[in-house]
């Protein structure tokens, strides 16, 4: 899942509700209007379950869908298509989620990548042009590229490993992710976060044992190499993403994520060029597509957005929680839907991986 930051104002806007819960003068002052209160934790309390389930969907779908879009043990569809799509649509999620901005907020210097030469007052945003500085857009190239490897070996690795093993597997991002915060950013990790590293390890591992005669592990050698390259990569883009971030903090969001978008869809045409060209010019841009692929494509773009969510409606334990509960969800739907079989080292590995996520979340040192 590809790192995002997202403005954390819950915790301002409840308090500026509780403060107009207390009458600051006239013959009202001090007292609390309960009724306001209880109204608004039971809104927000439904808000942290709909972000909990919608993740917990979103998460445990993800490998599902993947590995149900293949026909035979191959994509019939192009994945660098299906890829683009995906980039595609999150910069129409960004761009929407922009608009809204502007309309509430108006256009400021942090929240517009377009511009007019002469902006007239009353022009509406959807009707400037696209003006930034070279400075600006320079960075993002690398991390987009990073994502575009990450997400085409996302496709290949099914080749080796099954929905369950991924879920799994998948879970070795936070390990790469949290060590190069520390060599990169140089942020200080717990012993409880080492610990929990040493856990997701054992964890991983014993998930993939099996009784098998012919070989202990589960998954091939291809597909743990191809799991490390995607964790580092993830790991890599995820550290890369915030020193863009931390150089202009307060830019919106939305802005960055439409660069790093824009840039996601120029990688992503150069790879249809070099890898799929024959294949779409003879039999079109969305030959093998299925209503499966569709719903995959949709699925790998809002999965971004459900973090984001998640980091600003919700708290860090509901990511735990939907991780912990997808792993299982994504073993019982795969044994209906392919046949997989629940094994009692699958159980404990995915107990443990679940363990060692709760430990790294609460283990954060202070900053």
């Amino acid at each position: 899942m590809e790192y995002r930051k997202i403005k954390d104002q819950d915790k301002e806007e409840n308090v500026a509700d509780i403060e107009d819960a207390h009458p600051k003068s006239g013959s009202g002052a001090g007292i609390v209007d309960k009724p306001k209160i209880g109204i608004q934790e039971g809104s927000e309390w439904k808000r942290k379950s709909l972000v909990t389930i919608a993740l917990t969907v979103l998460t445990s779908s993800q490998g599902i869908l993947i590995a149900w879009s293949k026909r035979a043990g191959k994509y019939d569809y192009s994945i660098t298509t299906a890829n683009f799509l995906v980039e595609t649509l999150k910069c129409a999620l960004s761009l929407i989620a922009l608009t809204r901005t502007w309309e509430r907020e108006g256009i400021t210097e942090d929240n517009k990548p377009w511009s007019a030469p002469k902006m007239q007052p009353n022009l509406h945003p959807r009707h400037t042009w696209l003006s930034t500085t070279l400075e600006e857009i320079k960075v993002y190239p690398i991390p987009a590229a990073l994502y575009l490897i990450k997400n085409l070996l996302q496709y290949y690795i099914f080749m080796y490993v099954d929905a369950p093993s991924y879920q799994i597997l998948k879970n070795l991002n936070i390990i790469s992710t949290g060590v190069l915060y520390r060599i990169i950013l140089r942020r200080k990790l717990t012993e409880i976060q080492w610990s929990a590293y040493i856990l997701l390890c054992i964890g991983c591992t014993t998930a993939e044992l099996t009784s098998s005669s012919d070989r202990v592990l589960q998954t091939p050698l291809q597909g743990w190499i191809m799991a490390i390259v995607m964790a580092l990569l993830s790991g890599f883009a995820g550290v890369y993403t915030e020193l863009i971030i931390k150089k202009r903090p307060s830019r919106n969001i939305n802005v960055q994520n439409f660069w790093l978008y824009i840039f996601g869809m120029i990688f992503n045409v150069g790879a249809m060029l070099t890898q799929d060209h024959d294949d779409i010019m003879n039999k079109g841009f969305f030959h093998g597509y299925s209503l499966i692929t569709i719903c995959m494509i949709i699925n790998h773009a809002l999965s971004g957005i459900a973090v984001s969510m998640v980091m600003k409606y919700a708290d860090n334990i509901v990511k735990v929680y939907s991780t912990s509960v997808a792993m299982l969800l994504t073993a019982f739907i795969s044994m209906i839907l392919f046949r997989f079989h629940l094994t009692l080292p699958f159980v404990l590995g995915s107990m443990v991986v679940s363990v060692s996520v709760y430990l790294h979340s609460k283990g954060k040192a202070p900053r």
